[in-house]
């Protein structure tokens, strides 16, 4: 998804460079293999604040993914196909950190107090570097509000091929502690429903079939913008989105300079979620749909240094200093 700022390629890295290490904890030299269903590391601290990993030294992983329920929460139970919003700390049982959401991403901005966290889809598919698809899928049948440990190695984790792209061996230990704050189920193919505004001045033309991509006209005449314009053109009946929140939605952008589409979430299978308010998608994106509702068609235009500026994504048709367009239907948080 081109709005991230890299994410997948900084959390790939996040893989081979470890953002914080940690010193294995004394205990027996025995390197035996944790038995079926239980894992080797211990986990202190509690749910909703940041844990602590231990393991034996040499301690093994089971050669399948074992997964404990340390904390059962009270919330809807997670199902295949929802879209979760995680608070996660994993790290090899060496005490390589692998990805910590409790601690603060330099240089990334957040709306008030909100905090990074893992938003994804709970699917076969490798969409979270740091959350492949047998962990993620792990947590089908855990409730909102419990704290899970999942431990694996690498290559049962990830498959050994993709286990050694990202820079892991094989036979690596892996552990994640994961607390799942919010789940919700994901309609693809939805979209805002409603009776459309017209534009107003200065504002692009929007035009929305069932099931396709928008189509933007930027307004003749009208510069680039230098500030964030936005407009509500459907007006939704549901809650207000909170930075911190799982956003789900539809969208599509275009290149304001020559109105040509660069990505829609219509062309990548329907519906797409992530992270709002934190950083994880372009502070237009932050700015604009912060305080919208549920239900909601929102068009920004977006100055370059709302956007991407001189950093463009790799091979997403953008240029340096682009101002975009987008329209977002706001479908469910998390």
């Amino acid at each position: 998804m081109n709005l991230t700022k890299n994410t997948r390629r900084a959390a790939a890295a996040a893989l081979t460079v470890p953002i914080m290490l940690f010193a294995a904890a004394c205990g027996s030299d025995d390197g035996k293999a944790a038995s079926s269903g239980e894992p080797v590391a211990k986990v202190t601290g509690k749910a909703g604040a940041q844990p602590k990993i231990t393991a034996p030294k040499n301690a093994k992983v089971a050669d399948s993914v074992v997964t404990k329920s340390l904390v059962t929460g009270k919330g809807a139970a997670v199902r295949k196909g929802d879209v979760v919003r995680l608070d996660v700390v994993a790290q090899t049982l060496k005490g390589q950190r692998l990805d910590n959401t409790w601690e603060p991403v330099p240089g990334q901005k957040t709306v008030g107090s909100a905090h990074r966290q893992v938003v994804a889809e709970v699917t076969d598919q490798l969409t979270q570097p740091t959350m492949p698809p047998k962990v993620l899928n792990a947590l089908a049948g855990k409730k909102v509000g419990s704290r899970v440990e999942v431990e694996a190695s690498a290559k049962a984790a990830y498959g050994a091929d993709i286990a050694q792209r990202i820079g892991l061996q094989p036979d690596e230990g892996l552990v994640w502690v994961v607390d799942v704050a919010a789940a919700t189920k994901v309609d693809k193919k939805a979209a805002a429903e409603g009776k459309q505004a017209a534009p107003e001045s200065g504002m692009p033309e929007v035009k929305a079939e069932s099931g396709k991509a928008a189509t933007i006209t930027v307004p003749k005449g009208e510069k680039a913008p230098t500030k964030l314009g936005e407009q509500v053109l459907i007006k939704g009946k549901g809650a207000e989105v909170k930075a911190g929140q799982g956003l789900i939605a539809q969208y599509t952008g275009v290149k304001w300079r020559d109105g040509k589409k660069f990505d829609s979430s219509w062309d990548h299978g329907g519906a797409t979620a992530f992270q709002i308010g934190t950083g994880s998608v372009v502070q237009g994106w932050d700015k604009g749909l912060v305080g919208k509702h549920v239900g909601d068609r929102v068009v920004l235009s977006i100055p370059a240094n709302l956007a991407y500026g001189d950093t463009p994504p790799q091979n997403s048709g953008l240029a340096k200093g682009d101002a975009l367009i987008f329209t977002v239907d706001i479908l469910g948080t998390a």
